[in-house]
């Protein structure tokens, strides 16, 4: 089983499993424990537009795509906390945009099918060695975040006003945190490519939340669960021959469906 690893595109395919898996496991506990599972999904439609934007210039799409997703995120976090439009109007107004745009960058290209194809739909065998730098990058920033946040964003998620009561930066970690998720779904879409992204985001810490309790071994729980079903996902692909990307979230479904039943038997 081990000889595929011999392939160079299969090792970077490993690595970027582990790093974006570890990072997106990791945001997927804060993203359900605060039930905004919606901002996956809006921050893949955002990210769309970023895409589509590099591949009208003819420049790599992630160079357009992150500060595109960035500025979408905060400019998300901005209106909710200074305007008297609903979060869901927000999102549905700001990401509906964003794919519009996207559609119009695309018509004003002419042969887009294939790139546009890989970042719909993912393929992490592509991923070069400058991505699993950036994926690198990632999950450094998600390991200091780890050490610096990771408390008092747990604090805010399980009660927001007595943090704020206790003098916690928390509008400023809600900028950090949505900032942190959409670098995530961005790098991610290399993996799982952007109709599934929100899978990857959300069924992890869905996962965790079923079979612990607290919140520190739930967020343990989630990040193995999401590396250990990329690096599983990246094997059955290989031998299977499926798309590596739908084969991950399958798998992780599966899990998520196990977990299920268990939380139901043992609550009996």
């Amino acid at each position: 089983m081990l000889e595929m690893f011999e392939y160079p595109f299969l090792q970077r395919a490993l690595l970027a499993g582990i790093l974006i898996g570890f990072s997106a496991s990791y945001f997927s506990v804060f993203v359900v424990q605060r039930r905004i599972s919606y901002i996956g999904s809006g921050l893949a439609h955002a990210a769309f537009g970023g895409v589509a934007l590099g591949l009208l210039l003819g420049i790599e799409p992630l160079l357009t795509a992150i500060p595109f997703t960035l500025f979408i995120a905060l400019l998300t976090v901005y209106l909710k906390e200074h305007s008297k439009i609903s979060t869901d109007s927000i999102i549905g107004i700001l990401y509906s945009v964003s794919v519009a745009f996207g559609i119009i960058f695309l018509a004003l290209k002419d042969d887009y099918t294939a790139d546009a194809y890989t970042y719909l739909f993912g393929s992490i065998l592509t991923v070069s060695s400058s991505d699993i730098w950036i994926s690198g990058g990632l999950a450094l920033l998600s390991l200091i975040t780890l050490k610096l946040y990771w408390g008092r964003w747990a604090y805010a998620t399980f009660d927001r006003e007595l943090a704020k009561s206790d003098k916690l930066p928390v509008l400023a970690d809600d900028y950090t945190l949505m900032l942190m998720t959409a670098l995530t779904v961005v790098l991610a879409i290399k993996i799982v490519g952007i109709i599934l992204i929100t899978a990857y985001i959300v069924i992890p810490g869905s996962f965790a939340r079923l079979v612990s309790n607290r919140f520190m071994t739930m967020t343990v729980v989630s990040i193995s669960m999401g590396i250990i079903s990329s690096i599983a996902g990246l094997i059955l692909s290989y031998h299977l021959d499926l798309p590596s990307g739908a084969v991950i979230i399958v798998l992780q479904a599966l899990l998520f469906v196990i977990a299920l039943f268990y939380n139901k038997i043992m609550n009996k």
